[in-house]
């Protein structure tokens, strides 16, 4: 379903947690209960206020999602998973204000409900029935309970993105941000990891200390996750094109037959991988490049008496940029070249290479330290995409839009 155009999702490993909550609102309502219930009743109150909770958490993340749209930022999805729930968006906000906006929404909106709950709606559930009375207090706790776990200071959690936003503000500097939130997060996950680990294994605290655990692992993750995140942006800033480029082309001078082109064709073309470009000079001047629309036009018999120079194409109608030019701004090129490959001219204005996106995510992993097998390199080229799923374009959003890098004059991200 969709919520205000917002993609509503849910992982199958909520339906565990959905059963689990159930069960333990179900011995909080028979512990609460002032007579014997009958069975049904007890796990109905149990299940209503799972789904009431997750129904909580759901607004939570609602307030994250409708603030971002009011920021322009668009709301890819919301999906409730065994942790409660996720907004994905397209990008992170511009500014660090937006983003302590968009962050503290969802705390606010669990805070309110908390405070209506637990200030107005237990009296008045009292007036109704004792049990009604107990599940509205339960619910109202829960919030003020996720409201208050969703603040601590350290990501992934909403308080994290806070930390991040108000030291954005202070430095001017989004990665310091980052790096300060990631820091703490940390510590706060480890924390939750041997407090678990010791409710867990001495103290028999049973659900409460796997839960810590699991979220303390779950954090932990998250951090590392963000660390991976400072690291390849900060390759993306490092490195030029003329460490990723490769040499993907051939040259044929502009006064040789259209049976040379033909017979280039087939002697270097692999199946499933793209076609080399084959670029043309004269007198040692770059003046163009080749397709193959002759070859399938004109009849056999004429390819001996017709050049190149008849049926090439200007050169700088190739997508092309400079060897000095960052990996970042490869990335963007990439994005906007119908073919996903560009030409690499060096300072002298000449072609020295060209830039795939394989070649580009084989240089940011090759120094981030991991090799790619050959298998995973040749099908990701074969379909010219960034190999492992590596999602480069929505990194390098981030950064533009987070001040990290700021883009060439008259260019935009599409």
């Amino acid at each position: 379903m969709k919520i205000q155009g917002i993609p509503l999702r849910v992982h199958p490993s909520w339906f565990v947690v959905l059963l689990l909550f159930t069960w333990i609102s179900q011995k909080q309502v028979l512990a609460a209960a002032e007579t014997s219930l009958p069975v049904w009743i007890s796990w109905s109150l149990g299940f209503i206020t799972a789904l009431l909770l997750f129904m909580s958490v759901l607004l939570h993340e609602l307030g994250h999602s409708l603030v971002a749209l009011r920021e322009g930022v668009k709301v890819r999805s919301i999906t409730l998973f065994f942790l409660g729930g996720v907004a994905k968006v397209e990008r992170e906000c511009s500014t660090p204000m937006a983003s302590l906006r968009v962050a503290a929404a969802g705390p606010l909106v669990s805070l309110v409900l908390a405070i209506s709950l637990l200030a107005v709606g237990v009296q008045a559930a009292g007036h109704i029935d004792p049990l009604f009375a107990n599940l509205v207090k339960q619910l109202g706790g829960l919030n003020l309970l996720l409201a208050i776990f969703n603040l601590l200071p350290g990501l992934p959690l909403d308080g994290g993105l806070i930390l991040k936003a108000l030291v954005w503000q202070w430095t001017g500097s989004q990665r310091k941000g980052v790096q300060v939130a990631t820091a703490t997060g940390r510590v706060l996950s480890l924390s939750a990891m041997v407090l678990g680990g010791w409710l867990f294994f001495f103290k028999g605290g049973g659900v409460s200390g796997l839960w810590l655990l699991i979220l303390g692992w779950f954090g932990l993750s998250a951090t590392r996750s963000q660390t991976q995140l400072l690291a390849l942006q900060k390759v993306l800033r490092e490195l030029n094109v003329g460490q990723a480029a490769g040499r993907n082309f051939r040259v044929l001078e502009d006064d040789q037959s259209l049976r040379r082109l033909s017979q280039l064709r087939l002697g270097s073309s692999e199946e499933n991988l793209p076609q080399e470009w084959v670029l043309v000079c004269r007198s040692g001047r770059w003046v163009g490049y080749m397709t193959d629309q002759p070859l399938k036009e004109l009849p056999v018999q004429q390819w001996d008496r017709q050049c190149l120079a008849d049926y090439m194409k200007p050169i700088d109608e190739l997508p092309s940029i400079g060897e000095k030019a960052p990996l970042w701004q490869a990335v963007m090129a990439l994005e906007q070249a119908e073919e996903g490959r560009l030409l690499v001219f060096n300072i002298a204005g000449l072609p020295s290479g060209t830039l795939d996106r394989v070649d580009l995510a084989e240089a940011v992993l090759k120094r981030l330290g991991v090799r790619l097998p050959a298998q995973f390199v040749e099908a990701a080229r074969s379909q010219n995409t960034y190999p492992l799923g590596m999602a480069l374009p929505q990194v390098v959003d981030s950064m533009v839009s987070g001040g990290m890098v700021e883009l060439p004059e008259g260019s935009s991200i599409t």
